[in-house]
């Protein structure tokens, strides 16, 4: 896989304080997601929150930013692990409440995280592969985003607020698209698999048929 991407030369204390910042995103995004849940908050963010667009998007900037694709995997396992800890740890203590379901999707994608990871890694490399890769978390940013039409907020009188998670989500596309591309002819291929994934996507409902009564991804 050199012929890809080659990985970064990084000494132990390197790697080390990256967990070591993984881990510190993952707490602190975790206490914003328990913070936005809270009764009376900006449904805007909760709603943010609750969707798999934001949690893909720092995720797929922290492997993509890595020293090399085994780092990746080993950041991001710390990263969603870290954040769901904290979380439903205040959860079921503080408030005594158990969303088992919620628990166990959410679990489930800390498991699959790590090999989500070191593929992702790829994307910052040369070939299609690479491109395909890249285009990955922007199919799933363009179809989610678009899908919020649709979306359920708490209080009815609050669907004006859709255009803005909509924007949220179209900024978290156009900074992916930035930063993850290497040069312009890459961007350009992104770009095109991405919208062509997203198409299809959207066409098949394939969000709503893999989380359907999934209220926070629908």
């Amino acid at each position: 896989m050199n012929q890809i991407r080659v990985k970064s030369e990084s000494t132990t204390k390197q790697k080390v304080v990256s967990i070591g910042y993984a881990m510190l995103i993952g707490v602190i995004m975790g206490v914003a997601a328990k913070i936005v849940d809270a009764p009376g908050f900006n449904p805007v963010f909760d709603d943010i929150g609750g969707r798999l667009g934001v949690w893909i998007f720092v995720a797929a900037l922290i492997a993509v930013f890595s020293y090399s694709p085994k780092l990746a995997a080993v950041k991001i396992f710390i990263f969603f692990g870290s954040m769901l800890t904290v979380y439903y740890v205040y959860t079921v203590l503080f408030l005594h409440f158990s969303p088992d379901k919620v628990m166990f999707f959410w679990g489930i994608c800390a498991v699959v995280s790590p090999i989500c990871a070191y593929i992702m890694w790829y994307a910052r490399g040369n070939g299609l592969l690479s491109n395909v890769v890249a285009a990955l978390p922007i199919t799933l940013l363009l179809s989610e985003g678009f899908q919020l039409r649709h979306a359920y907020l708490p209080i009815h009188t609050h669907y004006y607020l859709i255009p803005v998670l909509m924007i949220i989500y179209l900024i978290m596309i156009v900074v992916l698209l930035l930063i993850i591309p290497i040069n312009k002819k890459q961007f350009l291929s992104i770009l095109s698999i991405a919208v062509i994934l997203s198409f299809i996507m959207i066409y098949f409902n394939v969000l709503g048929r893999i989380f359907g009564g999934m209220n926070g991804v629908l």
